[in-house]
């Protein structure tokens, strides 16, 4: 794989589309968190995305700099006032040459606002309409609002997480946001432009962050199934309760990270540590009723070393043990290095795109663009001239 292939564009110069949607055009409706996340990926994978802002969050004096969110990262962006008749009319003109539209309000914003699903695919047979919800497009709780934690509480997945004994801890926001909401719905619109690419029609994605919340707990369900899996917090393999799969603190006060799930990787781990420390006996790690005992015998032989002492032991074995590192830290680790995880992108650095093509290389084309920062250049390609644009500012409709 070439450098070009590993490593997105590093200018601030907007680069050529490469990724495998490229050609793709993409409207985005402004909003907060998991939709931009979602038009984040998709830009990142070669679509033209035009975020579609408000014109009251235009700032003309800080054009030409990055904005700050990296999540609004790869497009262009247009001020408008969706509460007018123009622009309405200028939307709905972006949308009649568009693959996608993205939004993320409540349930029937868009419609009151004439830009709901049937408005845009009247101009647009072939559109696919994404939409990004907490709860979704219906059911008892679609008109209210919500965050994260409240999806992760409802489909049992908060229950489970946090220590034994212990009140449920919130993982971030990362679950439902990004992994069950922004995540799905880029899958999701991808999916439909496929089945349009095929000879389908237009049609809409209801992305709803508790859907795919419980989207993600499916093997925790199956192994539930299997009896493999308990019902109280912090006592199962993979939530804290093995004793092989923990995080533990060194001497320096520091955390290593251990992931030794299977028996061979366990073995390992135990030859290279010369586990247990005397007088502790070597205690069969598969009883759970042996789980406590373990996982206070790990404790005191990790706070014997310094988290580094043993990362240099242990990180390139298949002991499956790597150092907790922080926000700063893990930019620099040798691995994520290598592979280019982080990069910077005028001035700021950043995760860089994933997945990877061998052929169709994701980018970060732009940074991320103040609202309106490019509604003149976005109104000429829609063929408007100076006077028109200069009309339309006067009635208050794009900024």
């Amino acid at each position: 794989m070439t450098d070009a292939q590993r490593s997105p564009t590093t200018d601030a110069e907007p680069a050529a589309p490469t990724g495998p949607l490229r050609g793709v055009r993409i409207i985005e409706l402004a909003g907060i968190g998991p939709a931009p996340f979602a038009a984040m990926v998709l830009a990142d994978l070669g679509a033209d995305v035009v975020r579609v802002d408000r014109v009251s969050a235009v700032r003309p004096e800080r054009f030409g700099t990055p904005h700050p969110d990296l999540l609004n990262r790869g497009r262009r962006s247009l001020a408008v006032d969706l509460k007018t008749p123009e622009g309405r009319r200028l939307v709905l003109d972006l949308v009649r040459t568009a693959d996608a539209l993205v939004e993320g309000f409540r349930p029937g914003v868009t419609e009151r606002l004439g830009l709901g699903p049937e408005d845009c695919l009247a101009v647009n047979p072939r559109l696919v309409y994404g939409r990004m919800t907490g709860w979704g497009q219906d059911g008892p709780n679609a008109p209210y609002a919500g965050h994260d934690i409240d999806y992760l509480a409802l489909t049992g997945v908060l229950h489970g997480i946090g220590r034994a004994g212990e009140r449920p801890v919130p993982p971030m926001n990362l679950v439902g946001d990004f992994g069950g909401g922004g995540m799905l719905l880029a899958l999701g619109v991808v999916c439909a432009l496929f089945d349009v690419r095929g000879g389908g029609a237009g049609q809409v994605v209801d992305a709803a962050m508790v859907d795919g919340v419980s989207l993600l707990s499916t093997m925790i369900h199956g192994l539930r199934a299997m009896g493999l899996w308990g019902d109280d917090r912090g006592v199962n393999m993979f939530d804290g309760g093995a004793p092989y799969y923990d995080t533990y603190e060194c001497a320096d006060g520091k955390f290593i990270a251990v992931g030794a799930v299977e028996p061979r990787f366990y073995a390992e781990l135990v030859r290279l540590t010369g586990f247990p420390l005397p007088p502790d006996e070597a205690l069969d790690r598969d009883d759970p009723a042996n789980w406590p005992a373990l996982r206070r015998a790990w404790a005191r032989l990790f706070r014997t070393r310094s988290r580094d002492d043993w990362a240099r032991l242990l990180e390139h074995t298949d002991a499956c043990v790597v150092p907790v590192l922080d926000w700063r830290e893990a930019p620099e680790h040798p691995h994520l290095a290598a592979r280019r995880v982080f990069v910077t992108h005028a001035g700021a650095a950043q995760p860089a795109p994933a997945p990877r093509f061998s052929r169709t290389p994701g980018s970060i084309r732009r940074p991320p663009p103040h609202p309106g920062e490019h509604t003149d250049e976005l109104l000429a390609e829609l063929g408007l001239d100076a006077e028109q644009i200069r009309r339309l500012r006067e009635a208050g409709a794009v900024a």
